[in-house]
């Protein structure tokens, strides 16, 4: 295997690259060819698809003026570290293929941002987490749901003791027919590749939680179905139509669930102009066959802290967004959020997430409830993209007594859950986390 090479640096900038150039690499690269141009530098993106990097270069000049960065397809992945000498690499891949990247970068000496969920399964998050104790590289899991502004003043409510302690939490989540959707056109469908919404969507809200609570997961409980997507559901319902995908289906035309590409530049540059070179076809029928993942999950967690949580994710809602509440010794804080439906490329990333209302009100024992105000964040997740870019990438970084930053073991505690979840489901038996991970 290669090993960096001593290439010269400049001392003023970090050097990165990315590897996975699908939706969610748009917002790294933006930030370093934008925002923090003048303190980094993207080196080389790297991709199975030579399309999708052409169409990112393409972009990257149109928007950003900015010359194209050089390409490196992913079975080149190494010699890309040797050639370019890279501080950090940027993981953005489909989910099942994080850790071999992650363990890869660490093992050439380089520290990694990685997108969520850090990995899909038990075994794949251990040898994660044994490279990076190995090499005492860094590893950054990009949970920007932590960075908003509503979730920050939640945790600096829990930190003062307002309620007390926690005893008892619930937490439920809704995507709607359109983003909750689309995680069953695309890749995602399939389990194996993003080990369901228990651990590709929902390691964000367990994330919010040990890290609201201060504790981590201890034993998990969940039952999950596949209640309304798929065929079967599709047919029962009166919702099937008879096509395999979207672009150019006469039978998709008025199907409110269908998604077609060739009219949306971002997903036809991405894949649909670029599916002839791997075959990944990324606007499938929600209602077809083959689909592995739920859509319906609730789950019961019991915390180191003794607090317990129930957690609700349904994948077909009317409206996008969340309410928790945490019940303490002292009272209650209840959180609810209003979210702008997206489509994962489909629009500007900017817009991914925006909180459209919130309502943060704390209920003391013996005492008047009330609101809390806190400054809206603009632009995606709730205002959580700014806040964590800056986190990742200014050159000064702003103390943070709420400890936003997130490493190896928050993403491995954050999928824990899920991936014990996903277990409890298939066994119908709680499941004790330690069985699972050794973090020690």
């Amino acid at each position: 295997m290669p090993k960096k090479s001593p290439a010269k640096k400049t001392p003023s900038k970090k050097r990165y690259v990315i590897v996975g150039t699908g939706g969610r690499s748009f917002m790294y690269a933006d930030a370093l060819l934008r925002t923090y141009k003048r303190t980094s530098t993207l080196c080389a993106i790297c991709d199975l698809n030579a399309q999708r990097m052409a169409f990112h270069n393409k972009r990257y000049v149109e928007e950003w003026d900015c010359k194209p960065v050089k390409t490196y397809d992913s079975a080149d992945f190494d010699q890309m570290i040797a050639k370019e000498n890279p501080d950090i690499v940027i993981v953005t891949t489909m989910d099942r293929t994080h850790h071999d990247y992650i363990i890869r970068a660490m093992r050439l000496g380089c520290d990694v941002i990685t997108e969520k969920p850090m990995t899909t399964d038990a075994d794949k998050c251990q040898a994660i987490v044994d490279a990076a104790k190995r090499t005492g590289r860094k590893v950054r899991v990009t949970f920007n749901y932590r960075y908003s502004p509503s979730r920050s003043k939640v945790k600096e409510l829990l930190k003062s003791g307002v309620i007390g302690d926690v005893k008892s939490v619930h937490f439920e989540w809704l995507l709607d027919t359109r983003h909750g959707a689309d995680y069953f056109r695309r890749w995602h469908r399939d389990k194996r590749n993003s080990g369901g919404l228990m651990v590709h969507k929902a390691t964000h809200h367990f994330d919010l939680v040990n890290w609201w609570l201060g504790s981590e997961p201890k034993v998990v409980f969940g039952l999950g179905q596949l209640g309304f997507y798929g065929r079967a559901n599709g047919e029962k319902y009166g919702n099937y139509r008879p096509y395999y995908r979207a672009s150019g289906s006469e039978a998709a035309k008025d199907d409110p669930f269908a998604q077609t590409m060739d009219d949306v530049a971002n997903l036809k540059g991405l894949y649909l102009d670029a599916e002839h070179l791997d075959g990944y076809i990324r606007d499938q029928n929600v209602f077809g066959d083959g689909i592995s993942i739920e859509d319906t999950m609730n789950v019961n967690v019991l915390y180191q802290s003794g607090a317990q949580m129930s957690y609700s994710l349904t994948a077909y809602s009317p409206w996008e967004g969340y309410r928790v509440a945490f019940n303490g010794t002292k009272g209650r804080i209840e959180l609810d959020e209003l979210e702008n439906s997206y489509i994962s490329a489909g629009d500007s990333h900017i817009s991914d997430g925006c909180t459209h209302s919130t309502r943060l009100m704390v209920m003391p024992h013996w005492e008047k409830p009330y609101n809390v105000d806190f400054v809206v964040g603009e632009g995606g997740h709730g205002g959580g993209d700014v806040n964590m870019l800056a986190d990742l990438f200014a050159p000064k970084k702003a103390k943070d007594p709420l400890g936003r930053a997130a490493g190896f073991r928050d993403g491995a505690m954050s999928i824990m859950t899920g991936i014990a979840a996903n277990q409890s489901f298939a066994t119908g038996q709680a499941v004790q986390v330690k069985d699972l991970i050794q973090l020690h």
